[in-house]
């Protein structure tokens, strides 16, 4: 078999699968579907600062080839993670990341200062989320407020930082390079593209928050044309995310210049996603003698101009 461990800003994983925040709450719901070690590490749920009740319904919306969601960052707080979460998730046997959301550039460091003090092998700086009104995307969306609330972050994060980006750039490779200024360990990206959906019966949206985040297999070819651009801009590892639903997608996004991987929306209509994903990337490389996934990484060749 295939060698499978990458390693992501100096944390070791036994496999380049991650389950994508937000999708896989803290874990213990999918712990009855198979031991959490299978999966390479875990970003757990979005928090905050303070516990936040979220939006009100109706939150998610199904679409050709994905959803949206306007869920809004529904979560206990970072106390109540490092205190009663945290301790069950590294008795799983696999990497724990904290995504971290906040209004102010305060509440993010004041969370990186209290993660630095616990046992998460991993902080994933979460700048990018289109389905709160206040907070997230305001600082992720131009290089300068990407580099300013990275750097302010990093003074008091101890842990290795991921950033991740938003997709609603215009240019994703200068964006990449200005997290990896202001002191990113390594990216992620893509996050959902910001989406809508009307009820021609009532001509009223139908999320209550008006938009939302759009993810699933529609966005899949946005997602690895970012990761492609991105990995050509930084020299840090890029961890890609979007739309992957199948082995042959997460080969693909290696290909484009992700060192690893994070499976979301596929979770909601198969949690065995991950595990199916993981056997056929290991067939795949068996088949064809690659004695590492690492040298999939960037192995993308593109056409001349």
């Amino acid at each position: 078999m295939a060698d499978l461990r990458v390693n992501i800003a100096g944390v070791d994983f036994a496999n380049p699968l991650i389950a994508a925040s937000g999708t896989f709450g803290f874990g213990r719901e999918y712990q009855e579907f198979y031991p959490l070690s299978t999966l390479g590490g875990i970003s757990c749920k979005g928090i905050t600062l303070m516990e936040r009740p979220g939006n009100p319904p109706p939150r998610i919306a199904e679409t050709p080839s994905g959803m949206l969601n306007s869920v809004g960052l529904q979560n206990p707080g970072v106390d109540h993670f490092i205190e009663k979460d945290l301790p069950w998730l590294k008795q799983q046997g696999t990497v724990v990341i904290a995504n971290i959301a906040g209004n102010t550039q305060q509440d993010y460091c004041r969370m990186a200062d209290k993660l630095s003090a616990s046992s998460v092998d991993l902080v994933e700086l979460n700048i990018s989320c289109p389905n709160v009104k206040q907070g997230g995307v305001q600082f992720g969306t131009s290089c300068q407020g990407v580099e300013e609330i990275t750097s302010a972050v990093r003074k008091y994060c101890k842990k290795p930082l991921m950033v991740k980006l938003s997709p609603n750039v215009a240019d994703i490779g200068e964006i990449a390079k200005a997290a990896e200024a202001g002191g990113a360990d390594a990216i992620s990206l893509i996050n959902t593209l910001t989406g809508m959906r009307i009820d021609i019966r009532t001509r009223r949206p139908i999320l209550h928050n008006n938009t939302g985040g759009l993810s699933g297999p529609a966005v899949f070819p946005v997602a690895v044309r970012m990761v492609w651009q991105a990995a050509q801009k930084v020299k840090v590892p890029v961890v890609g995310l979007g739309g992957i639903s199948t082995w042959q997608d997460a080969v693909e996004m290696l290909l484009a210049g992700a060192s690893a991987l994070q499976i979301g929306t596929a979770l909601f209509t198969d949690p065995y996603a991950p595990v199916k994903i993981l056997d056929g990337l290991n067939r795949y490389l068996d088949e064809n003698h690659i004695a590492s996934v690492t040298e999939l990484t960037g192995a993308v060749c593109p056409y001349g101009n």
